[in-house]
């Protein structure tokens, strides 16, 4: 199992974790990722930590595709993969309608043709075989009637083969992911249901598939605050980062076995019932799709995530170096 630390997007302030960054790299960890929603963008502080590392990886979790064409993210990703030696792991995602529709004012329909055409024209643009032509109804270029003619990237990637991963929740997002990605990168993940939930949508991923799943770790001897810093977490999630009758989160919540449970805790959360929510939220739920407590338990709760399909694992919580000492060699040692 490989080693990633998520850094997520930044919250009220900015966020350099330039520290964090090279701590990670000098204690062996595979990659570094970063985050956006609608604050600070997910390349920007990849170019930062790249300028100052050498050889950790760095990727985008997620890079939202409604934010830019897909030849502005071919671009970006073409860029800094140059400048950091090939070291770029691209994840983009659709987000969700509230997200898409609200702050960058596109429609949200058809999210999954929307994914597989974009990703088809990033491939074609570092490819660089032919001028770029998109044929499919969503990014059609040239855009029909106009002057504009295919035209082909004046730069030589250094890599026409960036991985790309998928950010995807729904059973057939996730078949997607397997069908043209590298790599999956799950926002929730209970390892114990895993295969019940997403195998059939696995079956077919290639050898060296990367399931790369993000999840909160906070080392503490208080598990009831560790977990209640958990449950918080999915407070925000499940209750208000969706529209009330499309809310992604809570729909995966639901698929783990927390349908009711979820239903309930947007309900409170939307009301303006939010402590009701946070205490609404099952023990069970956010033990099993985090690591929290002392090392010791860390260690036993990591073996059902070493039996699962999961093969990289994106911390989330820990930023100084000595916590990310003890988790490195909890799931590397």
């Amino acid at each position: 199992m490989k080693l990633g630390l998520n850094l997520g997007y930044w919250q009220r302030h900015g966020d350099d974790a330039t520290e964090s960054v090279l701590a990670a790299e000098r204690l062996g960890y595979d990659s570094v990722w970063t985050a956006e929603a609608y604050g600070s963008d997910a390349f920007t502080p990849l170019a930062w930590y790249g300028a100052r590392t050498t050889r950790i990886k760095l990727g985008t979790s997620i890079a939202q595709i409604s934010a830019r064409p897909p030849v502005t993210t071919a671009m970006t990703a073409m860029t800094l993969d140059h400048l950091t030696g090939g070291r770029l792991l691209l994840g983009v995602g659709a987000s969700g309608p509230q997200v898409v529709e609200g702050w960058y004012g596109q429609p949200f329909a058809k999210p999954l043709a929307r994914t597989r055409e974009y990703v088809e024209i990033m491939r074609t643009v570092w490819r660089r075989e032919e001028p770029v032509i998109g044929e499919g109804p969503h990014y059609p270029l040239p855009l029909p009637g106009g002057p504009g003619k295919p035209l082909k990237l004046i730069t030589h990637p250094l890599r026409a083969d960036i991985p790309v991963y998928l950010g995807a929740e729904g059973p057939k997002n996730v078949a997607l992911a397997a069908e043209i990605a590298e790599g999956w990168l799950p926002l929730f993940a209970f390892p114990s249901k895993i295969e019940e939930m997403y195998g059939a949508s696995l079956a077919d991923a290639p050898d060296g598939f990367d399931v790369a799943a993000m999840v909160m770790v906070v080392i503490s001897d208080d598990v009831r605050a560790a977990l209640d810093g958990v449950k918080m977490m999915l407070t925000l999630y499940i209750g208000g980062m969706g529209a009330r009758h499309r809310n992604f989160h809570a729909d995966i919540i639901g698929r783990m076995g927390y349908a009711e449970a979820a239903e309930h805790i947007q309900a409170l959360y939307l009301a303006g019932r939010r402590d009701e929510a946070f205490r609404a939220i099952p023990d069970e739920l956010a033990d099993g799709i985090s690591l929290v407590g002392p090392p010791g338990r860390i260690r036993e709760r990591l073996e059902p995530w070493r039996r699962s399909p999961v093969t990289s694992l994106l911390v989330m919580g820990p930023r100084d170096e000595p916590t990310l000492k003890i988790v490195r060699d909890l799931v590397l040692g």
